[in-house]
């Protein structure tokens, strides 16, 4: 059974937490290559998404030879 709140499965790391996961998935963004087109601060904006994520997120986006976005 799923509720309303449900978001679509993430690749991102359970690190970030799990605010900032679904918040993430509720915007759209699912996959790292989803993440490398738009900038770490327009990620900031949305709520439940914090330093301590980007930093991560950041980390596994260079792990795999990408990044966030200039902005």
């Amino acid at each position: 059974m799923t509720t309303p709140d449900a978001a679509p499965p993430t690749e991102f790391p359970h690190g970030i937490g799990k605010v900032a996961t679904r918040e993430l998935a509720l915007n759209g963004y699912t996959t790292y290559e989803q993440l490398t087109r738009v900038p770490a601060t327009e990620l900031l904006a949305i709520h439940g998404i914090g330093p301590k994520a980007i930093r991560i997120l950041g980390g596994e986006l260079a792990a795999r030879g990408l990044a966030f976005a200039d902005g």
